[in-house]
């Protein structure tokens, strides 16, 4: 059985007790190329699902696309093609850095690197927000539980989980979060949660996009922590219910 996201396959589980068959559901893996005005730029393997928000996501993680209001139209292709307008210099190749991210996204352009940063957004997230926040994003979608290959992201605002999404990779599920932004479907302003690691690249594209607050349930690497001090962007990690250890800029943390 098959469903847009997962499919269903027989296991044989073996113990020492001896062996069973089993139904797993498995997250459906998909390459999908992302074009900018009809140019190709990139591909990467993806969940199929908030397809349209990665690849406007994966043209800004790019540096391609800046603002929102660069993006003109968004068409995706049942196969596997996604095809990003927008109002653009240029769609010339850029010189990139290979990074620690998989699945054809670990690659930053060199020029993301370099230069100061954009004020970030204003904001400041209660403890009691960030415990609702943390806890409630597992339970919006029920394909972690099921399949135990994705990762989520979600973004926070006045109170409540605006945007939230899933992938088999990392970067996939926080780039959705940030085309969810420029297509403008949340608001720059908020609070990241994701339940991936936070490398150069992860914390240098909220940063880049203006993210005052980002959070993960797992540790950042020493890059992604220099970026953050760069910034001033609030890095939060290790999150649970009763903790966070913010390893930069903790006044955005209200208790």
């Amino acid at each position: 059985m098959k469903n847009n996201v997962t499919l269903t396959h027989l296991t044989t589980v073996v113990t020492p007790q001896g062996s069973h068959r089993q139904e797993e559901q498995l997250a459906i893996e998909t390459p999908y190329t992302v074009a900018l005005n009809d140019e190709t730029i990139g591909a990467s393997m993806v969940l199929p699902v908030g397809l349209a928000e990665f690849g406007v996501g994966f043209l800004f993680g790019q540096g391609y696309i800046r603002t929102p209001e660069e993006v003109k139209e968004v068409i995706v292709c049942p196969e596997g093609r996604i095809s990003v307008y927008a109002d653009v210099v240029s769609t010339r190749p850029k010189e990139v850095i290979i990074t620690s991210g998989c699945g054809g996204t670990g690659k930053i352009p060199r020029e993301m690197l370099e230069g100061a940063f954009e004020p970030l957004q204003e904001y400041t997230l209660p403890f009691e927000e960030l415990r609702d926040f943390i806890t409630q994003a597992p339970r919006i979608s029920t394909l972690g539980q099921e399949t135990h290959c994705v990762h989520g992201c979600g973004l926070w605002a006045d109170g409540e989980i605006l945007v939230y999404y899933e992938d088999v990779g990392r970067h996939n599920a926080v780039d959705k979060v940030l085309g969810a932004i420029l297509l403008g479907k949340a608001p720059i302003r908020g609070a990241i949660y994701t339940t991936g690691r936070l490398t150069s690249d992860m914390v240098l594209k909220c940063a880049r996009m203006g993210i005052p607050i980002v959070l993960s349930r797992t540790a950042p690497s020493s890059l992604g922590l220099a970026i953050a001090r760069q910034a001033g962007l609030t890095l939060g990690a290790y999150a649970r219910p009763d903790r966070l250890n913010v390893f930069n800029a903790p006044e955005r943390i209200v208790v």
